[in-house]
Order: C-alpha cells, then structure tokens, then sequence
C-alpha cells in the first residue's frame, strides 16, 4: 500500500489540508506556518498523482477517500480537522460522510456537492502540448503554455509543478496522462442522501460562481449544521487572492 506524501509542520490540534486539481500540499505552506503558530499540527497532503505522491492510472473520488483514510491509519491520527479546497473540498467531503467518527470539524473552500460539467480543457491542451525535449528551460514552458493560457497567475500555478527529472530534462510532477484520461472525474457530485452531522464551514470567494446561492440547500442537506461565508475580493483560490480574511474565517471557526 503506497502512502500518500506529506510535508507535517508544527505541533497540537492535528488539521490536513487537501490541494485542488493540479495543485500540490506547497501550495499551502504559508497557511500551514500560521495554523501551526496558533496550535496545529498540519499535513499538507499530496493527492494521489499529484505532487510528490504516487502516480496512478486510476484517480477518482472513492479511490482518494481510501487515500485519506489509509494515510490517517498509518500515522495513527485520530479525530482530525479537515480542509479541502476545490477537488480537495470534494475528497474531505465524501470522507467525512463515510468516515464521520474520524472528523472533528470540516472547512470546504469554493466547491459545491453538486456535479460540476467537465471543465480545464484549455488547460489539459496547454499542458499536453509541452514537449519536454523542445521546451528545455522553465522560460520555455512558459511560452509555449501562454499560447493557450493567457493568465499569468494561472501559468505561474501550473509551473510550480515543473521540476528537474534529470541534469537536462525537465518534467511535471502530476501525472498527466491519468489527469487527462480521468478529468471528468473531477466534477462528480458527492452521491446523494450522503449527510455529515459535524460542524462544517463553507468559504466561497465573492468573485467565483463555484458556490451559488442555488447550491444552498443542497449543502445544508448534506451538511445540517453547514455555515457558508464569503471572503471579499477573492475568486475560485480565495486563500491566494485574500488570505487574510480567508485565515480569519478558518481560525474563527476552527478555534
């Protein structure tokens, strides 16, 4: 059985934090320095192919909640606080309803239970069409992913996934073919009539359509004692764009 990686900092209330599609635990580093100034001890989790885990051909979410579970088994933790952010909030939220006795309190970020329609294809093209053999410095991935990604920020994200595979070749640390093969995957609705008691905070950014007030019910029948916030001036990586209010929600409501 291959354990999820980790990078754990600080000590006390034990809180996991669970990246978005393309992302990786780094992505949340800053966040996890203050979680554990305040008391915590944090493991900032790669999922499966993503980060420094395991490449896998499978990759859905039944698959990453026994990824959580196996990975919480085997560094014997108990009672944990969870917060998933966007394909994350999906994995935290089906674990939490099939393993409610394990979670204390849950943070989802920017993502709803429903079924979201298969989105990122541009970027799936954009990234598919980088030729490692062609482009042979970060300069050059760059270039060739503005061809189909205009936004920087969205290309400073992905590029973090770059590293040196060897002295003169470069690589993705995600494994890319499953996430192609697998992307729809990534938008399933948490199955119905699945329902968590515990306490749950919802953090959606004012500028992104990923939590609509239409989703309202729907959360509160999956989530009874869900609470749902709106972080200002912040789109679908809220904890990015405003991590100040985003911190403020988290800690508020995890103290």
């Amino acid at each position: 059985m291959e354990v999820l990686h980790s990078k754990i900092i600080g000590e006390g209330q034990l809180l996991l934090i669970l990246h978005g599609y393309f992302g990786m635990g780094d992505n949340w580093k800053s966040h996890a320095n203050k979680f554990a100034e305040d008391g915590f001890e944090v493991h900032l989790i790669d999922q499966r192919n993503h980060g420094r885990s395991f490449h896998a051909d499978a990759f859905d979410y039944e698959l990453m909640v026994g990824d959580l579970y196996n990975y919480i088994q085997h560094h014997n933790l108990e009672k944990v606080d969870l917060l998933g952010h966007s394909m994350g909030g999906k994995t935290v939220m089906l674990f939490a309803t099939e393993y409610p006795e394990l979670v204390n309190k849950l943070i989802v970020a920017d993502i709803s239970p429903r079924m979201y329609p298969p989105h990122h294809h541009e970027i799936l093209a954009a990234l598919n069409s980088v030729d490692f053999s062609v482009q042979t410095s970060r300069k050059l991935v760059d270039e060739k992913l503005a061809e189909l990604i205009s936004e920087k920020g969205i290309r400073q994200f992905l590029a973090k996934n770059v590293y040196r595979k060897t002295k003169d070749e470069l690589a993705f640390r995600f494994n890319l073919k499953s996430l192609t093969e697998n992307n729809s995957e990534v938008g399933v609705a948490l199955p119905s009539f699945t329902v968590f008691e515990g306490e749950t905070l919802f953090l959606r950014g004012a500028n992104s359509g990923y939590i609509s007030k239409e989703d309202e019910p729907l959360i509160q029948a999956h989530f009874p004692k869900a609470v749902i916030k709106t972080v200002a001036n912040a789109g679908h990586w809220l904890h990015a764009e405003n991590p100040e209010d985003f911190y403020k929600e988290a800690i508020l409501f995890l103290k």
